[in-house]
């Protein structure tokens, strides 16, 4: 039977008894939202033909469904911490079930868009909760292989949507790729009522309205912006506009959280320098691999000449990697003897080695690609759940919501960024090679300056507290 963890979470204790079950359940939630980032790009040929959606259409398909979830991670997790975590997780269960149910019987463009965006909103509380309930039922010498799991989920979702998205195109129609959600959303709702303790904030602040639409309009915003620059040049109306919107509503949205009694995010988290420089290095990492994936997809495509579904398998190595490190435990064996600052900055440089591998490399064959891969997996899986430990970690357990949507924020905006500057460079060299050649060498440079950023941050942070 789920308890009630309101007043005393289990986390200040021992942990909850049942919290290696649990996180399978809250993973396999989390799972879906992951697949659901990658799945439909195997299926554009598909709606192109069967639903004649245009090049906008499909654009359009696939960002409404990021778009809604970035814009809405910090009120979705401002929502869990005052009305309940399990009950959140629960209603972002339903909503994404619902959501890829439309999808799948989607008979129109527009049908399918708003289907997404529906998604998107039930995305959205998946991620935030789904890392906040993890905070809670684990005791904190437990919270950094927890959270490495957590982790190590969303890379395998990343890394399998294409595969199994080619999979079921290969047998079925295309709302079978959306279809698929509906068991696994089914049977999570089905344990997480059954097994998930609730957990909220015991204060009950008033809820920031204000400040929940201002973060959602300006975040979509920004998020917009950084979409739309490389197709339709970022000095174009569309892009300004929606660059201005973004960076005056969330101007007004710091200027607001710092004056409001109950402000949905505490602006003095921002001069903690344990959570600046964690959330620094995870925009900068997410700035490196989100770009260097862009550009390892056109890699094994355009250079070695594989197959979509060929050049996806090729990418598996990456994901293995992390799932292999962050479920073994070795990854948090490695931070609890080096320490997070140690451990981001090694992890960091790792990845930043496995760029210039691909990179300087990848030209030459597959085998340096390979290298590459495992490398960005190696660091990826120590370096990520360090990062998100530390921002969990140093805000008060009661903003755990909010916390795990900062922390989602921080992955979206650093890997929208990195495919449009890592892109841009694309697009500006002489000739392919160099354009992927030169855009994974600025993304080693990034992800090593996010190493150092969030190190020394966090040295400094641990060494005034005399750590």
């Amino acid at each position: 039977m789920a308890t009630d963890l309101t007043q005393t979470p289990p986390s200040a204790v021992q942990g909850h008894p049942q919290r290696w079950l649990i996180l399978g359940v809250i993973a396999l939630a989390q799972l879906t939202v992951l697949l659901d980032n990658t799945v439909l790009n195997v299926a554009i040929p598909s709606l192109k033909k069967e639903l004649g959606a245009s090049t906008s259409d499909i654009q359009w398909m696939i960002n409404a469904y990021s778009l809604v979830q970035a814009g809405l991670l910090l009120t979705a997790g401002s929502a869990a911490d005052r009305y309940g975590r399990k009950k959140m997780l629960a209603t972002g269960l339903v909503l994404f079930g619902v959501g890829s149910l439309a999808a799948a019987l989607a008979s129109s463009t527009g049908q399918l868009i708003a289907a997404r965006a529906g998604m998107g909103v039930g995305g959205a509380l998946l991620v935030t909760t789904t890392l906040a309930v993890a905070m809670q039922i684990f005791p904190p010498d437990e919270q950094p292989k927890a959270i490495g799991i957590w982790a190590a989920v969303n890379s395998l979702g990343f890394a399998a949507g294409p595969l199994i998205g080619g999979f079921m195109l290969g047998h079925f129609w295309w709302g079978a790729i959306f279809l698929i959600n509906l068991p696994v959303a089914a049977g999570a709702l089905a344990a997480v009522v059954a097994l998930v303790p609730e957990s909220k904030n015991p204060q009950g602040d008033r809820p920031d309205l204000l400040g929940s639409a201002l973060s959602t309009v300006g975040m979509s915003s920004l998020v917009f912006t950084i979409i739309s620059g490389p197709e339709h040049g970022w000095l174009s109306a569309r892009v300004l506009g929606s660059g201005v919107v973004a960076v005056v509503v969330l101007g007004v949205f710091a200027w607001w959280e710092s004056r409001v009694p109950y402000p949905m995010l505490d602006m003095s988290f921002f001069r903690n320098r344990r959570f600046t420089g964690a959330v620094a290095g995870a925009v900068l990492v997410m700035f490196g691999m989100g770009g260097a994936l862009f550009l390892l997809t056109q890699h094994l495509q355009l250079v070695l000449g594989y197959g979509p579904l060929e050049a996806g398998f090729r990418t598996a190595p990456l994901a293995v990697a992390v799932v292999l490190l962050n479920f073994t435990g070795a990854a948090a064996k490695i931070t609890a003897k080096l320490g997070g600052p140690v451990t981001i900055l090694l992890g960091m440089a790792v990845m930043a080695g496995g760029l210039v591998s691909i990179g300087v490399l990848g030209e030459r064959g597959y085998a340096g690609t390979l290298l590459g891969l495992v490398m960005i997996g190696a660091g990826t899986a120590t370096a990520s759940p360090a990062m998100a430990h530390a921002i969990m970690s140093s805000i008060p357990p009661a903003k755990a919501g909010v916390g795990a949507g900062l922390n989602g924020m921080s992955a979206e905006f650093g890997m929208g960024l990195g495919v449009a500057v890592l892109g841009a460079v694309l697009t500006s060299s002489a000739s392919l090679e160099q354009g992927l050649r030169e855009g994974q060498l600025v993304g080693a440079v990034a992800v090593v300056a996010g190493g150092v950023v969030a190190g020394v941050l966090l040295r400094r942070a641990d060494f005034s507290k005399g750590i």
